[in-house]
């Protein structure tokens, strides 16, 4: 699916190898050096992030792309920075220039172009593994990295595929800076082209380390699910070579003909409950992208939906945290998926993806979100994106008035490109929440306030919503500051919030 994956983005990227002189530069070396600032600016304006990009796009402009051409980030945070590994696609861009970008920031809202992993080429064993599969024309292109720290080595996972239908790899490369330079450490796995064996395609990698320094491996697609195998840890590669590991996720179909895709997992240990978190990429890239998430206790699963089915099971799987939205004032986001999912080291967590705007669905934008989570133990992402707000106590008088508010139901369109052509955004609507209590004066609808955890009651008790209230930036209207919700209704269903 990736494949189709590249060709829609219709995006070329840029691929320069980068050596980091000092951590405030990097040097690109591909044709004449030149010198890439990249220190934070005293001066920024949170208003000068665009959703449209156009005037940036040239590939003349890639200095200024800081948030901008961001497609499957991987993103960890080592010392003050966060670094951002992405795959290599730029809007509008003919160039032949190839490799994962790399974006870092200080506070998740002003990201720093740094430049690219590899100089212009795949790495040496995946062009032996190309070469032994009767020269398969291989793809440049470098797709979705995952990086990982083990001990003090920055471990890079990356997917390339081939003009042969799920003749793909993942490779590894290793380096002591997490800019580089890069080591060719081989590939961990490894899938054939069409035939009679049933395997997922090896592509989008994730990697979760366990409290005792095991370390898992996932990956796949909608060919076959995801996958897992373990790895070794001293190497990074796959325990027992040539493991192709075991299913672990699948999803449903109608009609004999497969809902959509499946892929772009995303797994992460949380210490607060001993749980493993697999975040999961639904349905085609640029239209009804959305994110589902299923949790175990161990991180070879069975990993449960919110229904306690495995996610093996051929069903589509709840509960769906991010969907295709819009909020009033702007076009909305679609294809917002991919997660990556990381930690600021102090028990905030953060959910990131790409987002496309529904004004023109090939402009890439970084969104960043805080993930809360719920007293069941479950993962829900803020309605806006994140800006470094300051947080204050909420009282109750602060909530009572009107909200935009979306629910993130959800339509089978069984297929791909060709069928999901409609992203299906969520509009809000509008809720008031009365001075008495009640909402919208109606005396079976009812809201308590028990900081920060909102309940909305609807039907005497027949419904009820627990969200979580905090503060956050309203970007559609440009807003330093607003009140947000998120959170679920007892059938798992997600539920935003944002006071107008």
């Amino acid at each position: 699916m990736k494949k189709n994956h590249f060709l829609l983005c219709l995006t070329v990227a840029l691929f320069i190898f980068q050596s980091c002189k000092k951590d405030n530069y990097v040097v690109n070396t591909t044709d004449t050096v030149a010198v890439i600032p990249v220190v934070p600016s005293a001066n920024f304006d949170i208003n000068s992030i665009l959703d449209n990009y156009g005037s940036l796009a040239a590939f003349s402009n890639y200095s200024k792309w800081g948030s901008y051409n961001v497609h499957d980030p991987s993103i960890i945070k080592d010392g003050e920075w966060y670094y951002c590994y992405t795959t290599d696609v730029s809007f509008g861009n003919t160039s032949t220039r190839w490799g994962m970008q790399v974006r870092k920031s200080k506070d998740l809202v002003q990201w720093l172009f740094v430049g690219w992993v590899l100089n212009n080429d795949v790495p040496a064993s995946v062009k032996a593994y190309y070469a032994g599969n009767n020269n398969a024309v291989y793809y440049k292109s470098i797709w979705a990295p995952e990086i990982v720290k083990t001990g003090n080595e920055y471990r890079l996972y990356y997917s390339v595929s081939s003009d042969t239908a799920r003749l793909s790899v993942i490779g590894l490369l290793t380096s002591t800076s997490p800019v580089g330079p890069w080591a060719d450490k081989g590939l961990v796995v490894t899938s054939p082209k069409s035939g009679t064996s049933i395997q997922t395609n090896a592509i989008d990698p994730t990697v979760v380390t366990t409290p005792t320094g095991d370390q898992w491996f996932y990956y796949g697609s909608a060919w076959d699910g995801i996958y897992a195998l373990q790895l070794d840890p001293a190497t990074g590669l796959a325990k027992v070579s040539g493991n192709k590991g075991v299913r672990l996720a699948s999803r449903g179909s109608t009609g004999g003909k497969i809902n959509g895709n499946i892929e772009g997992a995303e797994v992460i240990y949380n210490p607060t409950n001993s749980m493993y978190y697999m975040f999961i990429s639904y349905d085609w890239i640029d239209t009804k992208y959305n994110t589902r998430v299923c949790r175990s206790t161990s991180p070879q699963g069975p990993f449960l939906d919110f229904n306690n089915v495995n996610e093996n099971t051929n069903v589509d799987h709840d509960p769906m945290i991010i969907h295709p939205y819009k909020f009033d004032n702007h076009s909305g986001w679609q294809g917002v998926s991919h997660p990556t999912v990381f930690s600021d080291g102090n028990g905030q967590w953060f959910i990131a993806n790409q987002g496309r705007p529904g004004e023109n669905k090939f402009y890439m934008d970084m969104h960043v979100r805080k993930l809360f989570w719920t007293t069941e133990g479950w993962p829900v992402a803020s309605p806006e994106r994140y800006a470094n707000v300051p947080q204050n106590t909420l009282t109750r008088d602060s909530l009572i008035g009107n909200w935009e508010q979306i629910i993130l139901g959800y339509s089978v369109v069984p297929g791909y490109s060709a069928e999901q052509t409609d992203p299906q955004m969520r509009t809000s609507g509008v809720i008031t929440l009365d001075a008495d209590g009640k909402i919208g004066g109606a005396a079976g609808n009812t809201w308590t306030y028990n900081a920060p955890v909102l309940s909305l009651s609807y039907a005497g008790g027949l419904f009820i919503d627990k969200v979580i209230v905090s503060n956050e930036r309203d970007w559609e209207n440009k807003k330093g500051t607003t009140i947000v919700y998120t959170g679920m209704n007892q059938f798992g269903t997600a539920i935003w919030g944002k006071k107008k």
